[in-house]
């Protein structure tokens, strides 16, 4: 056999093996049958051939040297030890040591080619780590290396030397996990290895080591392979170290993994750390090109221009050595070649902008590190930015550059103005001491609960910013130190999370959770406030004016700096999420239970969490994956419903409970009709779920028309109402609304209802009033729904008071609330001709047939995006029957806190993907019958209307009202995107004026051959490129029938300023002259930056010139040039 148990073949193929007899190290006269097996790097020999493991190996790099001697021997040589082995016969004897010698040529060969003699032992790999461990079975401790992807376990230190070991375990097939304090095990198929080791603190760094190995094992080399491709890259840009396999992508430069974890304390400020083999994600072919054009080669050139031989780093230089190196030449910038224009601000922007318009790479990473802005102006509004800038040029490697660069700080040798970043900041002397009882650090978060016995107890000490912990109070020497400045998060879990009462968790930014534990809820508290003390920066000092279960630092976008991500400092106290960014004061607190939206975008390399409250949005990014997930955990948690009692229920606007209004308002539109609503029940098991949904995230439950039946929602909302604790009206004043129910003046009960009312929290008093408004709808509908006052008070009373029937007096008090809805909760004449707009609207469009059967829930919850059709642009917001294509469009700039400049013509389209076509919406047209009209393959999306400034002059320059000319025309009789077209265009000739568009065959036609009236068309810009138009300017005019049938047709223009001129004729004449508001309202408001996010604010196009000379770029991608119109 070949190999280990179980068929695994392995990594370097075997070039020969067999039974030999070897002499044991005694010298002995008796030879012991071995199995061995040589490879290109090692000779190997076992028990038995079916052993995984040897029970020793010899380098070959070791081996000086094979000799004959006598009778079928032969001696294998290295240094300062022989070994003998004898085979069978003579010709297997040449044969073995032919091999051998063979062996031998091509490592030589091999060594030469590397300029790397490590530890003394020519071609070997440095390891990641290496010392002494405590094996089960081994009397005597084994030296242990961990080497790539694999454990070598040697005798000795010597042995390790001289590349003489016992066995290698390949990590492919081995995981590592914690036995206890000291302890661990290594476990394989074929073998379990338990090591101990001399304190906690190594144990971890073993696991950590391990863990690491492992996880090289299952990586790829293809990505590595590539950028190896370019020779400066097979070297780490910082010790030289041969075949570095990690990167940092902003800097662009390859690295080995020791210098690797030291660019990860620098912060992903300074570098951002990825592996070549195991983020196989990152790894586009865009940011491969980029390694392969800058790499370690121009990164050098500028990074490390000026290093002195004395300063230079080794693959040897220790862990303190390479971290004042790296903190020198990136953080300080301290080697970097200066660019001419260093210095002056203005010039480096200017230079930046020029420069990244062309291929000159290495000359955009000189500018950037020399200080210039990578979100400069750049003076033209088209292209604002220096990203902007490369994407017009179509530079995809300087975009690719640019973007990996955001939020990179720039180096500076001087000292920073104090507060401007975490690690500048002059903390407050914090000092503490005392015992804690700490577990080994984690890489992730802890699911499990801790149990006791893995707590050990330690002496801790916090002074100068150092967290040190040591093995009692008399050590001297600490087994472990957290460093303030690299705490990113600090948390305080519920008491009895673990096994001990009270404990709390030190985050750091190398990605390691620390855990302590006490009994004492007085000491954990003052250690917690010290530790935050010895962290928290004074400009957040505020945030430890309250207890919270979450402090720490975040980068975030905001506000109007949406362009470039900063770090910003937050506490979780409960459902509240404090802010304080360095731009400001405190911010108000965002109250997550009130939120519209708490949703993740991005994929799992790159998550920005987003948070929408009213007129104010947060993103929160993930560029610490541990730190990130605690608190995007935390703000789910505490965003959701926290109990039973309504105001502890996720909340709208209103301060009503989003379960409340999410039945309401799917009963609102799905169920006025429903004979027996609220009477009938729904089935006892789909109630259950829905319930149970709705009170875990009420926020992400969408309710849709035939998924849930109107009579599980009616049921669920009632059974929500009866299982209050405190019911809806509250114990305490329960029976007075009882009581009053009973007062025979009407005037006086009323009043006395209102004095009632006022008297409930805010929470109840809002749901009362949503509820009562909402069966004041039902009961409009008795005819239909059978369910008048009296049969709502019947079903409602017990529910809402919670008698289970036995009392009418709860009947009679709902009865009395509807009857006097608007009087005794002060109703107004506009809110309710609105309510009643809204309900009469719903049941037309019903009845109508016309609802789309998969429309959201009663508030109809419309996705609207910003700008384009993407996931992290979608917006879900209500839509009233009252709601404008004008008020929708501010609404959604107002969520995104975008600005509108003077000339900004924001506008919602109706898109149809289908037609490949698009509709800017009247501003003062109803969304709600739109909404109920979309297809599936149809969405509405706010922009910019780009024409729309072109179309305002046409028409205050023009004379008249009328519009004519030719066009060319196609026909299609059938649904819109459904009928086969019929014929090809012709050239017809057209008037339209205010009342009707005409057809005529010639302009000589004294009569039209077509005639339809204006009001009734609906007029598309675009058309489907399978129809093949005759030029790029064309639109889609849709007119219905009265018999609801669908006729649309194709017309296409010479010009684009035809196009404008008959779409803007369109418009000026369907909505009598009044084409765009004239209120000052839509530029009152604070101009922000010009992108949001990582979504342009101003739409990329193509070259209008380029679109006007070719109709094959047009049909190419008909929809960049809706993008101009």
């Amino acid at each position: 056999m070949d190999g280990p148990p179980g068929g695994t073949t392995p990594i370097t193929p075997v070039i020969k093996a067999g039974w030999l007899d070897k002499n044991p190290p005694q010298g002995s006269y008796i030879y012991q049958k071995r199995w061995v097996r040589l490879d290109a790097d090692h000779l190997r020999y076992f028990d038995s051939n079916k052993d995984a493991y040897s029970k020793r190996f010899i380098s070959v790099a070791c081996i000086s040297r094979v000799a004959a001697i006598g009778d079928q021997k032969f001696e294998v040589i290295t240094n300062n030890r022989t070994f003998a082995f004898r085979a069978e016969n003579d010709v297997e004897r040449k044969e073995w040591m032919q091999a051998l010698q063979q062996a031998m040529a091509e490592q030589r060969a091999r060594a030469r080619l590397s300029s790397a003699y490590l530890l003394g032992v020519p071609g070997s790999e440095q390891p990641d780590r290496a010392g002494s461990l405590e094996l089960r079975g081994f009397k005597n401790k084994l030296y242990v290396a961990v080497v790539g992807d694999k454990v070598q376990l040697y005798k000795n230190r010597e042995e390790y030397q001289l590349g003489i070991g016992i066995t290698f375990i390949d990590m492919s097939v081995g995981n590592v996990k914690e036995v206890d304090r000291r302890s661990f095990d290594l476990t394989t198929p074929y073998r379990i290895f338990s090591f101990s080791a001399d304190s906690e603190l190594e144990k971890e760094q073993w696991l950590e080591a391990m863990q690491g190995a492992i996880a090289e094992a299952l990586s790829t080399s293809e990505v590595a392979e590539r950028i190896w491709a370019a020779a400066p890259n097979r070297f780490c840009a910082d010790c030289g170290a041969a075949q570095p396999d990690w990167a940092s992508i902003n800097l662009c430069v390859v690295i080995c993994k020791r210098c690797a974890g030291e660019h990860r304390g620098l912060g992903a400020g300074i570098s951002k750390v990825r592996s070549l083999k195991m983020d196989r994600k990152v790894w586009t072919e865009t940011l491969i090109q980029l390694f392969l054009q800058l790499g370690n080669g121009a990164g050098n050139r500028f990074w490390a221009a000026n290093v002195p031989p004395s300063e230079a780093l080794q693959p040897s230089s220790s862990p303190s050595t390479r971290r004042c190196h790296l903190e020198a030449k990136y953080r300080e910038g301290k080697y970097r070649r200066y660019h001419p224009l260093f210095g002056n601000q203005e010039e480096l922007d200017k230079a930046l902008c020029a420069a990244v318009t062309t291929t000159d790479l290495a000359e955009t990473q000189a500018l950037l590190g020399c200080g210039a802005g990578i979100s400069c102006f750049s003076g033209d509004p088209e292209a604002p930015t220096p990203l902007a800038l490369a994407e017009q040029a179509g530079q995809t490697l300087q975009m690719e550059f640019l973007r990996n660069n955001r939020t990179t700080e720039v180096p500076r040798l001087d000292s920073m103005k104090p507060l401007e970043k975490h690690y500048s900041v002059v903390l407050p002397t914090v000092s503490h001491s005392g015992f804690l009882y700490k577990t080994a650090s984690a890489g992730k978060l802890l699911q499990d609960r801790r149990a006791r016995e893995e707590f050990s107890r330690r002496w801790c000490v916090l002074s100068d910013g150092v967290l040190s912990y040591y093995e009692n109070e008399r050590a001297v020497s600490p087994n472990g130190e957290i460093r303030a400045s690299e705490i990113v998060c600090l948390a305080v879990p519920p008491p009895d999370t673990h096994g001990f009462e009270h404990t709390f968790e030190v985050y750091t930014e190398g990605e390691r959770l620390y855990l302590f534990g006490l009994e004492s809820a007085e000491q954990a508290h003052e250690w917690v406030t010290c530790i935050a003390k010895a962290f928290v920066p004074p400009l957040a000092e505020d945030l430890l004016a309250c207890d919270f279960e979450r402090l720490g630092r975040l980068p975030y976008k905001a506000g109007l700096s949406l362009q470039r991500a900063q770090e910003g400092w937050f506490s979780l106290s409960g459902s509240e999420l404090r802010a304080v960014f360095p731009e400001g004061p405190c911010e108000e607190p965002l109250q997550l239970r009130k939120l519209q939206e708490l949703s993740i975008q991005g994929d799992s390399e790159n998550q920005v969490l987003v948070l929408v409250e009213r007129r104010r949005t947060l993103y929160i990014q993930g560029e610490r994956r541990l730190d990130f997930m605690g608190w995007l955990g935390a703000i789910q948690k505490a965003a959701a419903s926290l109990g039973d009692t309504l105001s502890e229920q996720q909340l709208g606007d209103s301060d009503i409970p989003v379960i409340v209004y999410r039945c309401v308002d799917y009963i609102t539109q799905c169920g006025l009709t429903s004979e027996g609503i609220y009477r009938k029940c729904g089935q006892t098991s789909k109630t259950q779920r829905l319930l149970e949904s709705l009170r875990q995230d009420a926020r992400s439950v969408h309710l849709k028309e035939g998924e849930q039946h109107v009579d599980d929602v009616s049921s669920a909302l009632k059974r929500f109402l009866r299982d209050l604790p405190d019911g809806l009206f509250t114990r305490a004043q329960r029976l007075a609304w009882l009581e009053a129910s009973e007062i025979e003046d009407e005037e006086e009960k009323v009043s006395r209802y209102r004095e009632l009312l006022v008297r409930l929290p805010p929470v109840n008093r809002a749901t009362v009033k949503a509820l009562i408004s909402h069966l004041y709808c039902v009961q409009c509908f008795s005819d239909t729904n059978q369910m008048n006052v009296h049969n709502l008070a019947i079903v409602f009373g017990p529910t809402l008071f919670q008698t289970d029937g036995q009392d009418y007096k709860a009947g009679r008090v709902v009865e009395d609330l509807i009857n006097h809805y608007v009087v005794v909760f002060s109703v107004d004449e506009e809110e309710l001709r609105k309510q009643r707009e809204e309900i009469t609207a719903i049941v037309k469009m019903r009845v109508a047939g016309t609802a789309s059967g998969t429309q959201h829930a009663g508030d109809f919850i419309c996705t609207v995006y910003l700008e384009e059709k993407k996931a992290e642009t979608e917006q879900h917001i209500k839509i009233p029957a009252s709601m404008t294509a004008e008020e929708l469009t501010l609404e959604i700039l107002d969520r995104r806190n975008v600005g509108i400049r003077e000339k900004d013509y924001w506008t919602c389209f109706e898109v149809n993907e289908r037609e490949e076509a698009e509709r800017p919406l009247h501003f003062a047209e109803k969304v709600l019958p739109i909404l109920h009209g979309l297809g599936t393959d149809s969405h509405l999306v706010v922009k910019k209307h780009q024409a729309m400034e072109a179309m305002l002059l046409y028409l205050a320059s023009r004379v008249g009202d009328t519009k004519h000319g030719m066009m060319k025309f196609r026909e299609d009789r059938s649904l819109l995107g459904l009928g086969l077209p019929s014929g090809g265009f012709h050239d017809r000739y057209f008037i339209l004026n205010s009342s009707c568009l005409r057809l005529y065959k010639e302009v000589r036609s004294h009569r039209p051959e077509k005639e339809w009236p204006v009001k009734s068309l609906k007029v598309y810009l675009g058309v489907k490129k399978k129809l093949r138009p005759p030029t790029c300017w064309g639109f889609t005019v849709v007119h219905e029938t009265e018999k609801h049938e669908k006729q649309q047709w194709y017309l296409c223009c010479d010009t684009q300023m035809e196009l404008r001129e008959w779409f803007a004729t369109f418009l000026f004449v369907q909505h009598d002259g009044l084409v765009w508001p004239s209120e000052p309202s839509r530029v009152s408001r604070a101009v922000p930056e010009v992108r949001l996010g990582s979504v342009s604010l101003i739409p990329l196009r193509g070259s209008e010139n380029e679109m006007r000379r070719s109709v094959a770029a047009f049909t190419s991608d008909p929809l960049s040039l809706l993008r101009n119109v």
